[in-house]
């Protein structure tokens, strides 16, 4: 219970914190972004008095950027963050590459990506654009492939736009350099990485860096840094590091009822993952797909899924439980749910919020 206390405060989940956007994404060192609309309520879920513009407003000034980062997959992290920590990422990045496996035959990076580079030096590009103009180049190589080595090894940034959730479905991208108008670090600083990750999901282990940045070398890190961090153990004997004065709230502290959006990193920032999600629950939040299904948290753990359909007139709030609920819960969890509607689908005429029965 110490553990979920200690993440959830790190989490800004414990209570909602009034800080601005860009510090929010900072203390989460960044924000798991497959879809625009994600990271708004996980700041807005967060966050004291969120409102969308902030998010909005720091995107379009450039002091928070969307890239692809950890595991490969699009974050946000602010632009301080992301110009000092995108070169130590990029080894991450590169063990990617085995993604595209045989469709990588006859790609010559040496070629492809200063002709990528070069596109995207004239202007952004949308990567169906990006594709057909390196394929015209290089006819020879799988058409895909090429679009996927650029977005692995080159560094870019994706360019928001007057969308509500700030990006399109299909958004340009722009050399990262270009966009925030300064050089990204040529060092590769793990150990600034790692202190991020702490900070932010602490206490840890090197599996659970690994899990959730992709990279490899954690444990050499750790033992370089172990005399400047605690050290602690979980009930089955594993090592976990943490900032030595990070939060570390008492077992008994309140967990207030939360919703969390699809993808959050809570739900993917840790080998183990039972501090939050026990294990029987797994498969109902992480589907086959691997999409990641938002979420509600209860007494500070993952206690159902929700979902909101809308219609022209309709936004319905349909929250999916594991287990019976208490009337407590449900109190916090319909005011919280009213509140998540006005937010997320604030142009609806009507709102609806539904509990189905437990699973």
């Amino acid at each position: 219970m110490q553990l979920n206390r200690a993440t959830l405060a790190r989490q800004m989940l414990l209570k909602r914190e009034t800080v601005s956007a860009v510090d929010a994404v900072r203390r989460l060192c960044g924000m798991q972004a497959q879809e625009p609309k994600h990271p708004f309520i996980g700041l807005w879920t967060r966050v004291e008095g969120f409102r969308r513009e902030q998010l909005f407003s720091a995107l379009h000034e450039r002091e928070i950027v969307r890239a692809t980062l950890m595991r490969a997959t699009l974050h946000l992290m602010s632009a301080a963050d992301y110009a000092a920590l995108r070169t130590a990422l990029q080894p991450a990045l590169d063990g990617a590459m085995s993604a595209i496996g045989s469709r990588s035959q006859g790609l010559d990076l040496e070629q492809v990506l200063p002709a990528a580079r070069k596109l995207f030096a004239r202007r952004p590009h949308r990567f169906d654009e990006l594709r057909a103009a390196l394929s015209a180049s290089f006819p020879e190589v799988d058409e895909r492939a090429l679009g996927y080595a650029t977005r692995i090894k080159l560094p870019l940034v994706m360019v928001p736009s007057e969308d509500r959730w700030a990006f399109p479905p299909s958004a340009q991208f722009a050399l990262a350099q270009q966009w925030l108008d300064e050089p990204l670090s040529d060092e590769c600083l793990p150990e600034r990485l790692l202190e991020g990750y702490l900070a932010g999901f602490g206490p840890a282990s090197a599996g659970d860096f690994g899990t959730w940045s992709g990279m490899r070398g954690a444990k050499r890190t750790l033992e370089d840094m172990r005399e400047r961090l605690a050290v602690f153990h979980d009930e089955s004997g594993r090592e976990l590091f943490d900032l030595p004065d990070a939060p570390r709230p008492a077992a008994r502290a309140a967990a207030p009822a939360r919703y969390l959006p699809e993808f959050d990193n809570l739900m993917l920032a840790h080998a183990d993952r039972t501090r939050v999600l026990a294990d029987k629950h797994r498969s109902l939040v992480v589907t086959k797909n691997l999409r990641v299904r938002a979420t509600i948290l209860c007494n500070g753990f993952v206690a159902g899924t929700w979902t909101i359909k809308r219609t022209k007139t309709k936004a319905a709030l349909a929250v999916s439980p594991f287990a019976e609920l208490s009337q407590r819960t449900i109190k916090q969890l319909t005011s919280e749910g009213e509140s998540l509607l006005a937010f997320a689908e604030p142009d609806a005429g009507t709102h609806e919020l539904v509990f189905a029965e437990a699973a």
